[in-house]
């Protein structure tokens, strides 16, 4: 019961931006992020909203043109690229910005290098007008995830355990372990920065 006291959330139907100034969600180890990940909502969409504008979903919606469009996506940021497989000549003619990130989903490979260049990415495509971002991998909850939280951290400066507790009440994520690691990594970083 202790342990689910620490991550009571509020139950807001859809995302909404909210301060981060004030609050200091606790600093955890990977196993307690991972225990978090698990409460709480563990079902997907395709796609789901995450954050006003940022939707974060599979490759399943990625392919999808005509739902795209319904969405109105002027930006796509996929964590699952492959020069095998589509990248951005599968969307010419939608007006759709992309950017592709060759990343495995490995607790050995090191996503933290793609941190900032896709955080800049969504937020460049969210500070346009009436842009709005799908960050995609095969699945949705761990390359793509770890992104969006990475993006969370860095420009709407939140904690880690915020970032999470933020994307899980619209979408269930489960990011692997190696990706917890390089994000509490980050989330030590930035609070060190912050403090300066």
């Amino acid at each position: 019961m202790a342990f689910m006291s620490r991550f009571s959330r509020s139950s807001s139907k859809s995302p909404s931006r909210r301060s981060t100034e004030n609050s200091s969600p606790p600093v955890l180890s990977v196993f307690e992020l991972e225990r978090l990940l698990y409460t709480g909502k563990t079902s997907s969409n395709h796609a789901d909203e995450v954050w006003p504008s940022l939707y974060l979903g599979d490759q399943y919606i990625a392919a999808d043109r005509r739902e795209l469009s319904r969405l109105c996506i002027t930006h796509i940021l996929n964590a699952s690229h492959s020069k095998f497989r589509g990248g951005a000549e599968y969307y010419e003619g939608m007006n759709i910005t992309y950017k592709g990130i060759e990343a495995h989903d490995s607790p050995t490979f090191d996503m933290s290098i793609h941190f900032q260049p896709a955080a800049d990415f969504i937020h460049q495509a969210l500070r346009e007008s009436k842009g709005k971002i799908l960050v995609h991998c095969a699945i949705g909850v761990s390359r793509s995830a770890t992104l969006v939280l990475a993006y969370l951290m860095i420009h709407q400066h939140m904690a880690l355990v915020e970032a999470i507790k933020t994307v899980k009440e619209h979408r269930g994520i489960v990011p692997n372990r190696g990706f917890l690691r390089q994000l509490v990594a980050l989330d030590n970083s930035l609070r060190i920065k912050r403090k300066i």
